[in-house]
């Protein structure tokens, strides 16, 4: 039971950081806070946040799976140690770039914002090959176990994350706007770290 508040602050903290840099969710959410007001704007947050939590889920069972044959788990370790190490410096080059561009708003079919909400967040899969890893990252080190409260709370904590960065497009994005290529280059400059952080957990846990 201890590791839960740690299993929870992480999960939070992982799927706030994916969440936060500009891209279709987060920009879609700022267009309907916009064209239709701020609260279809956290109806339409509320929409993604549960398609994410649906997605978690899925990577949960995808990684409780897998954690039944620890040469897949050595296997998938391996993989995530590189693609933690690739992402790092994808993001950080991202952050290094000076070019003022504008957020641009992607245009969708006008539908029920929750609605919305879900289908766009559905159609995202990278969700749950990200929550999967992340899953078995945690359970390799202790973090993670598969009972039912910490898979609840692992799924909890990524949906209220993405919530939260919805959240803050929703309310801020008037602010935000004017200050594009700064807060672009801070998100994925804390992003790039967080990639840096799970790619050491990895290897510890891999070479230990």
């Amino acid at each position: 039971m201890q590791q839960l508040p740690i299993l929870f602050v992480f999960t939070f903290g992982a799927a706030f950081l994916a969440s936060l840099p500009p891209g279709l969710l987060n920009l879609n959410a700022a267009k309907t806070s916009v064209e239709k007001g701020k609260t279809n704007g956290l109806i339409f947050a509320l929409g993604v946040a549960l398609a994410v939590m649906l997605q978690t889920y899925i990577a949960v069972r995808i990684a409780k799976l897998i954690s039944r044959n620890q040469h897949v788990v050595e296997i998938l370790l391996q993989l995530a140690l590189v693609i933690f190490f690739v992402l790092a410096i994808v993001f950080f080059l991202k952050g290094k770039k000076h070019e003022n561009k504008p957020l641009v708003l992607v245009e969708t079919k006008k539908r029920n914002s929750f609605s919305k909400g879900i289908f766009l967040a559905l159609i995202n899969l990278l969700a749950i090959p990200y929550y999967s890893g992340l899953n078995t990252v945690f359970h390799s080190q202790g973090i993670m176990s598969y009972r039912i409260i910490d898979e609840v709370l692992f799924i909890l904590a990524a949906g209220s994350g993405t919530f939260l960065a919805m959240y803050l497009y929703v309310i801020y994005f008037n602010k935000w706007e004017h200050k594009t290529t700064s807060f672009s280059k801070n998100s994925n400059f804390i992003l790039s770290g967080l990639m840096v952080l799970l790619f050491v957990i990895t290897a510890f846990r891999l070479y230990n």
